[in-house]
């Protein structure tokens, strides 16, 4: 089955999924996992992600977990290998691990620069490096890397995310020329504020009715997902309607 003879199915694609035992990551697994594909589940946390793929067994498609670095290469490799083996291939990458400091320019410390440009923007471009020669064989293979709003304008106390999440884009927009020839599509997700960890619990004042959902987010993803052959959407962005980091 394929993405062209059924509108909304992943059915027997492979898909390997970083940051995946949490907000959005874990909102993509449940979707497409859902919609048929096997699943990948990579995290940092190693035990969180097994919970998730856990919670997922009785999906259609087949779901495993492993613990991975991303900003780590041999971590990142062997992750990927394990994928591999387990579903005989790899179809798509999604790149949506991220971490964040909170604090002034003055006040980071380069520990703290160094960790989220390893996890931000190092990850992506490591697990795509080691994807590639089983993307290759997919015959449809697909990169997603989950960027943000951002990477599109900046505000104060942010500056190693904004630098990562500029550089994800502009990585992504790279790949995407280098790899279309070779019938690789890339894509970027610029994602606005969404309910999920990753702002709720660093900033508990925040008014929760200007975010969206991420499974709302999950579902552009798995529309791009399943786009016809011909199409490759190279930037999509996804707002919640009452977002305040974007026009």
């Amino acid at each position: 089955m394929t993405n062209e003879t059924a509108a909304g199915s992943l059915a027997g694609r492979s898909i390997f999924i970083t940051g995946g035992a949490s907000g959005l990551g874990a909102a993509l697994c449940r979707a497409l996992n859902a919609a048929g594909a096997n699943i990948m589940i990579a995290d940092l946390h190693e035990d969180r992600a097994a919970t998730v793929a856990q919670s997922l067994r009785q999906g259609p498609g087949q779901v495993q977990s492993i613990g991975c670095d991303v900003g780590d290469p041999e971590s990142a490799q062997r992750a990927l290998a394990a994928a591999v083996e387990a579903f005989g291939g790899l179809d798509i990458l999604i790149n949506n691990a991220g971490t964040d400091k909170t604090c002034s320019v003055e006040e980071l410390e380069v520990a703290d620069w160094d960790r989220v440009m390893k996890t931000n923007l190092s990850g992506p471009f490591l697990l795509s490096k080691f994807a590639l020669p089983a993307l290759k064989q997919s015959g449809q293979a697909q990169i997603v890397n989950i960027a943000s709003t951002a990477a599109k304008r900046a505000w104060p106390n942010a500056s190693a995310y904004h630098a990562s999440k500029w550089g994800v884009l502009g990585l992504s927009h790279a790949m995407h020329a280098e790899l279309r020839p070779l019938g690789i599509k890339v894509t970027a997700v610029i994602a606005g504020g969404m309910r999920t960890p990753f702002l709720l619990d660093r900033f508990p004042d925040i008014d929760v009715e200007t975010l969206q959902d991420p499974a709302n987010v999950a579902a552009a993803v798995l529309s791009v997902l399943t786009l016809p052959r011909e199409t490759v959407i190279p930037e999509i962005m996804v707002l919640p309607m009452r977002e305040s980091s974007w026009p």
